[in-house]
């Protein structure tokens, strides 16, 4: 029996896999392949196909029963009833052995813990144009692990969402399916491996058992930052090793780092070339509309989240380029004043109070825009504060505005962190600023000559 069941899924895989397949390779390889003969039952003229995730019994059912079918009676010119089921169905029915045509399936396969942290998830990973083609790419293979995009290479800054995304990954494919998942950083996987030359004979060989079961025996690995592994030959020549069992096996990698892989450092040559050959998604620090709304999913989490008003999320914003990890340190401290205060609206004064002058100080004390009002204060005779006050007089606003117009012209800042630095004002206000100064450039020699030796003191 068995060897017949055998038999007649070698060849169904065969007919659908030949250069005269009613379906294409790329479908075969994504939707054919990774299926499993569970049960051949000819008695009562039923299939039972083992699926790798719950997606597969969507689209089997509704794009490819017929041809399944259909293959399957031109083998035995039998008409089966065709039926999915995944590994953890399997289990749940017939409790921990499995008896199939006579033969005993024992899982044995050792449980670690995932450490992924629940509150990752795709519906908590906040998308805009920056990070979007990441988020499509990440649930492609959350859907379809070592089938497509295997390995999967994210990179781009610190605290850009990277461990997020990778996170929420892990965590679908725990949800979806019964693959066991390992979400683990660089530094710890060398420690580890470190750690297996260490201590007595034996204890090294229990811990070689441990390593192994820990990384060789999961279904997908999820590393972060693998440019910690630079230097680290020996480490590297492992997860090398790592590298090429998980793809013969189709089993899912996926890599982070700060950089391109193309650009890691120390990295072995072999290693490094496997790494090239991946798919590179990189994210971009997010945008001011995306930091907006990540702080919004951010405060949904803290009391003070009917309190905020929009241009107070709008100063958080503002205040940290490209990382977003600062936000939660802000909320808190934000909602540890309003413990105090018990506010009715939290507006931008407040926030700025809040927050104060040590998130400023931290923020711009190397910033070159501090650089340059310095440089226009020291013209004028003015104080740097004076220039970010709320004078109007036309001794300190026309300094100010030459003091924007500059540091737009040679930074690379955005209009909206320059009016930040000078005293919370509005992007509007500081391209104001600029067109007058520019006009004024046009045809006022005095001022092209004050520009001039503004820049030479700068």
């Amino acid at each position: 029996m068995i060897l017949v069941a055998d038999k007649i899924w070698s060849e169904f895989l065969s007919i659908l896999s030949s250069k005269d397949s009613p379906i294409n390779p790329m479908t075969y390889n994504t939707w054919i392949k990774p299926l499993e003969l569970y049960k051949l039952d000819q008695e009562n003229n039923k299939i039972i196909i083992k699926v790798p995730m719950p997606v597969y019994k969507t689209i089997l059912k509704t794009h490819w029963y017929e041809i399944i079918e259909k293959t399957f009676y031109d083998i035995t010119n039998i008409t089966y009833e065709i039926s999915f089921i995944l590994e953890n169905e399997i289990i749940e029915e017939n409790s921990n052995n499995l008896i199939v045509d006579n033969i005993e399936i024992i899982d044995t396969k050792p449980k670690f813990d995932t450490n992924l942290k629940k509150e990752f998830t795709f519906d908590t990973y906040v998308i805009g144009e920056t990070n979007r083609f990441a988020k499509t790419t990440a649930m492609t293979v959350a859907q379809q692990p070592g089938i497509v995009y295997n390995p999967l290479f994210i990179y781009g800054k610190c605290g850009v969402g990277k461990t997020h995304l990778m996170q929420a990954i892990g965590n679908y494919i725990v949800e979806n399916s019964n693959l066991n998942v390992l979400y683990t950083s660089s530094t710890v996987f060398r420690d580890d491996y470190v750690n297996i030359t260490s201590g007595s004979k034996d204890d090294i060989v229990n811990k070689s058992k441990y390593f192994k079961n820990k990384y060789w025996d999961v279904d997908v690995l999820i590393i972060d930052d693998i440019q910690f592994l630079a230097g680290a030959e020996r480490t590297q020549d492992e997860f090398f090793q790592i590298f090429e069992e998980f793809i013969s096996k189709n089993k899912q990698l996926i890599i982070s780092s700060d950089t391109s892989p193309k650009d890691l450092k120390r990295i072995e040559e072999r290693l490094k070339s496997r790494l090239t050959y991946s798919l590179p998604v990189d994210i971009f620090p997010p945008d001011f509309d995306l930091k907006c709304r990540i702080l919004k999913e951010k405060l949904k989490n803290f009391s003070i989240k009917d309190l905020i008003t929009e241009d107070a999320i709008e100063y958080i914003a503002n205040l940290y380029e490209g990382d977003i990890r600062p936000f939660i340190g802000a909320i808190t401290r934000i909602e540890a004043f309003a413990a105090m205060d018990v506010p009715k609206v939290i507006d931008l004064k407040f926030v700025m109070d809040a927050l104060g002058d040590d998130v400023t100080k931290n923020i711009y004390s190397n910033s070159s825009i501090s650089v340059i009002q310095k440089a226009v204060a020291d013209y004028y005779e003015i104080t740097v504060d004076a220039m970010k006050g709320k004078k109007r007089s036309n001794a300190i606003a026309y300094p100010r505005m030459l003091a924007m117009y500059l540091a737009r012209m040679l930074t690379e800042d955005s209009t909206t962190k320059i009016g930040l630095e000078f005293g919370g004002r509005d992007h509007s206000t500081v391209i104001h600023a600029i067109e007058k100064i520019t006009e004024d450039l046009k045809d006022n020699k005095k001022l092209q000559e004050i520009v001039n030796e503004i820049k030479m003191n700068i």
